[in-house]
């Protein structure tokens, strides 16, 4: 039983026919366009944020104080065996 059902635009290998270079080819300008205006505008945003966030000022802002450490208690979970005869029947 073959993987994919058979089509006139892949050859026998799985590989681009002939019919499906031919049938993508009036696509392929406007999907090269749409491309580069995407990673464009992916580029454009990341460059702005990144100027918007460097010109930044956290100088108003209070850095607070290291926070308090809690006092170190010793473990007080207490582990004890079963007593004799339970879990026996």
């Amino acid at each position: 039983m073959p993987l994919l059902p058979k089509s006139s635009y892949y050859t026998k290998d799985y590989r681009q026919g002939p019919a499906l270079i031919r049938a993508r080819q009036p696509f392929l300008v406007k999907n090269i366009f749409t491309g580069l205006a995407i990673v464009t505008f992916v580029i454009s945003v990341y460059a702005f944020t990144i100027k918007a966030i460097s010109q930044d000022d956290f100088s108003d802002v209070e850095i607070p104080d290291a926070p308090r450490q809690l006092p170190q208690t010793p473990h007080t979970g207490v582990s004890r065996a079963a007593p004799e005869g339970a879990g026996r029947k």
